[in-house]
């Protein structure tokens, strides 16, 4: 594993991490997944009594957002990204499909996670991606949505995606200062991969 180029992208949902994971794959000719595969497959073969945590509980879009706070589904995320970090380290730490190595996007890339597991290795590299334009956001989850497709809930349950999803990217920001991890600040530009390149060389 330590001959293998790793490269972790976190970041709040719409920040672009899909997006700037498969330009850098075509550029360093690496493969990339999602953390989200990697979630959905857990959850076929996952015990939902031994792992709760990534599961919604069965629960609709209207209903979870109007039964808890926007403080509250930060928590649940960060708490399903521990529950699927399980999954994420094991495919790190025991992939034998790509030699050359991979790249991972997606929110479930957490800063303390990185930190506490991979912080000792040197052909691990995260960075964690930021964007302050809340106009942008509000386009791209009225859009496209982020509990589903867009069109099939109520725009009042997007402006609770809004909510929380701003404040994880505040959550986050602070925890890779914390840790140490670098932050690009995402503008949907060219220049955006050019810079995450940048600092993942500087790593």
């Amino acid at each position: 594993m330590q001959d293998k180029e790793i490269i972790l992208i976190g970041g709040a949902p719409t920040t672009g991490k899909s997006t700037i994971a498969q330009s850098l794959a075509k550029q360093l000719e690496l493969p990339w997944l999602s953390t989200d595969q990697i979630r959905n497959t857990m959850r076929v073969v996952a015990n939902k009594d031994k792992y709760p945590n990534l599961f919604n509980g069965g629960l609709d879009a209207e209903t979870f957002h109007t039964s808890f706070t926007a403080s509250e589904i930060v928590d649940k995320e960060v708490a399903q990204s521990e529950a699927a970090w399980l999954g994420i380290k094991a495919f790190i730490n025991e992939d034998y499909t790509w030699p050359n190595g991979f790249i991972i996007e997606g929110v479930n890339i957490l800063p303390h996670l990185v930190s506490r597991d991979f912080g000792d290795h040197s052909n691990v590299k995260a960075v964690f991606l930021i964007d302050r334009n809340t106009e942008r956001m509000r386009k791209v989850i009225y859009e496209r949505g982020l509990w589903a497709d867009a069109r099939d809930y109520p725009d009042y349950v997007k402006e609770k995606e809004m909510e929380w999803a701003a404040l994880f990217g505040e959550r986050l920001e602070e925890a890779a200062r914390e840790h140490g991890f670098p932050l690009v600040e995402i503008h949907k530009n060219e220049d955006d991969v050019r810079r995450v390149l940048s600092v993942l060389k500087a790593g």
